[in-house]
């Protein structure tokens, strides 16, 4: 018998500084194999990022996202990232075309059992968005959870899953099947937030700036900063040096930050002086993470 594709999930949770809560919610995710955690206490947001054969992957998904509904409550959330829901977004990965249906319809299994076990309703975004305006998250996101959750009510937006209406306590989730994607952020030496937000606009692929790229301009109160943060569609076509290069023409860089895993390949021909902190190849680097699975 063949062996089931292995798959990577990347749940984004509206939690960063409650240590116990977020030890819940790993714990929550067995037997998924937990590869990395990324945490920010200005953005108020955890990364995790998962690995499991399908058919293990999606009932993994489903328990730690129970947990989360009943530890994360919304109405008390702070943090600088955009967010509708406790479970804000459910990504699962792909590595290769030959494992995308597999990433599909393990997707499509946990978004329909968190809509009808957890009552919270699921919105696919991305490739699987069954209505255009759908396909991207900024446009989900616009207004806020509690937004979305008006918009929804009024028929505006309608879930794939779950009921009619956000949940009091954990919004809604965005759910996805995609290849890899990098987060990516850049701290400037300055603390200017506008200056970060018009870099920002610059860069990003709707305002003419670079193929596949999201960002947004913040101030982290934590680190007394500004920062670029990114999220790269496809490193192919813009690796992360071109990043880093597009924003350095325009403001000193501190040092930078991934969030999460990236391919090695991504980081070809990354600026030798510019520290990226918190980095460690034999965990970052998504080869050597699944290397290690082996």
């Amino acid at each position: 018998m063949a062996e089931a594709p292995l798959l990577l999930a990347v749940p984004n949770v509206s939690e960063s500084r409650e240590t116990g809560v977020l030890e819940a919610v790993e714990r929550g995710f067995s037997p998924a194999h937990f590869l990395d955690i990324h945490t920010d206490p200005d953005h108020g947001r955890a990364v995790f990022t998962l690995a499991a054969p399908q058919g293990e992957l999606a009932p993994a998904l489903v328990k730690g996202a129970r947990v989360i509904v009943d530890r994360i409550d919304l109405t008390a959330h702070e943090g600088l990232h955009p967010h509708v829901g406790a479970l804000d977004v459910l990504p699962v990965v792909y590595l290769d075309e030959q494992r995308k249906g597999a990433a599909c319809a393990e997707l499509l299994t946990a978004a329909a059992l968190i809509g009808e076990e957890l009552e919270v309703p699921v919105v696919l975004y991305g490739e699987l968005a069954t209505r255009p305006e759908h396909a991207e998250r900024a446009w989900l996101r616009q207004g806020g959870w509690r937004g979305l959750a008006e918009r929804i009510e009024s028929g505006e937006v309608v879930p794939d899953y779950g009921p009619p209406h956000a949940h009091p306590t954990a919004g809604v989730v965005l759910a996805a099947a995609r290849p890899p994607l990098i987060a990516f952020n850049l701290d400037l030496v300055s603390g200017d937030l506008d200056l970060a937000k018009r870099i920002a606009a610059g860069l990003r692929e709707s305002g003419g700036g670079l193929p596949g790229v999201r960002a947004i301009g913040l101030y982290l109160e934590e680190r007394g900063c500004a920062q670029v943060s990114t999220n790269v569609q496809d490193y192919r076509v813009t690796p992360l040096r071109m990043i880093v290069e597009a924003v350095r023409e325009q403001a000193e860089i501190a040092e930078a930050e991934l969030v999460g895993l990236a391919p090695e390949a991504a980081f070809q021909r990354f600026p030798e002086d510019v520290a990226l902190r918190g980095f460690y190849p034999e965990r970052h680097l998504l080869e050597n993470a699944l290397r290690a699975l082996r």
